[in-house]
């Protein structure tokens, strides 16, 4: 049995169901709160339906509930994809970061331990790479300058993480995504914002005046990651030395892996791929660079490829049409 959390959201709800389609028995849950259109969470569940699947709703910032989980189905495999997300709302709303992607993981990182569990799997970001410029980015670099609480709590995450894997020899593993997309994405996302706008005339904003680069990565290329590394639970490194510490492994059962398409598209570029599927040009609104932003990001997956034999793949191009495909028949454009 394998337990995936925030199962309704965007990139729970792929993985739930790649599982499911793949054998495997799945309990999701979500608290299916309002941070985005509920509808929206409820109508992935819909679309994932399955015998293999079973949903509870159910907050995991809730210690009994989730402990009451994991009594009653003990998960072999706990994927962790719960979280408050979004950069900008975390300027906001502070308190829902702290709530949900630390007090919340806490919760996930004692079931884990008191219903022992083989490998852990939990949701980092790219985002706590904050401050650095060095490209592309690796799990083997210092990621101690977050620019975001949303990238501080990820941070954390993988803090706690190492603890209990240091602790209880608990194996954990770190996933940092990099600009998720994809069919059935979240509404606060620039691809969902940029397709919505331009099919209703409105303009797009477009932050830093448009010079920036992600590293735009699909869903199913984010789920083949995560399946791949299912059952490869970590092993301590042997090298690892306290004097010239890895950040990306540990003495611990610890890792961490980018899952990246290591190919950094410039956002102009990415608008252009929206505009060309849909036979529209866009209206452009420039604003400077939004707090709590970065100018690039760009994964380094060496690890990935080593240790599952994997990397992202899916061109922009085709990412982007699946997309609209997708939203056009959903909302019925």
């Amino acid at each position: 049995m394998i337990l995936v959390t925030g199962a309704a959201g965007f990139i729970g709800a792929h993985l739930a169901k790649r599982l499911v389609e793949d054998g495997h028995a799945v309990i999701g849950i979500d608290n299916l709160n309002d941070y985005y259109d509920v509808t929206l969470k409820k109508d992935r569940l819909q679309w994932l339906k399955h015998k293999l699947f079973i949903f509870e709703k159910v907050d995991r910032g809730n210690r009994d509930q989730l402990n009451h989980i994991f009594n009653k189905y003990r998960p072999a495999v706990v994927i962790d994809l719960a979280a408050q997300a979004g950069v900008r709302y975390s300027l906001e709303n502070p308190q829902a970061y702290i709530k949900s992607n630390v007090a919340g993981f806490m919760n996930i990182l004692e079931a884990c331990r008191h219903y022992p569990v083989k490998q852990l799997i939990y949701a980092s970001s790219s985002s706590v790479y904050g401050a650095n410029t060095k490209m592309p980015f690796s799990v083997h670099d210092n990621v101690d300058h977050p620019v975001s609480l949303y990238a501080a709590t990820k941070k954390t995450n993988e803090l706690m993480a190492h603890t209990y894997s240091h602790l209880y020899k608990l194996p954990t593993t770190g996933l940092r995504f990099f600009t998720v997309y994809g069919p059935w994405g979240r509404p606060d996302m620039a691809l969902f914002t940029f397709t919505k706008a331009i099919l209703e005339g409105k303009p797009i904003k477009v932050y830093n005046h448009g010079h920036m680069e992600r590293d735009f990565t699909y869903i199913d290329d984010i789920v083949e990651g995560i399946v791949r590394l299912i059952g490869k639970e970590p092993v301590p490194n042997l090298k690892w030395s306290g004097d010239s510490p890895d950040p990306g492994t540990s003495y611990a059962p610890y890792k961490i892996y980018n899952i990246g398409n290591s190919r950094p598209v410039k956002l102009m570029d990415f608008i252009t791929a929206i505009e060309e599927k849909l036979g529209v040009q866009a209206k452009k609104d420039y604003l400077p660079l939004q707090d709590g932003d970065v100018v690039a990001t760009y994964a380094d997956v060496d690890d990935l490829v080593r240790d599952v034999g994997y990397k992202p793949n899916t061109s922009i191009k085709e990412g982007v049409g699946k997309f609209v495909d997708w939203y056009k028949d959903y909302y019925g454009v």
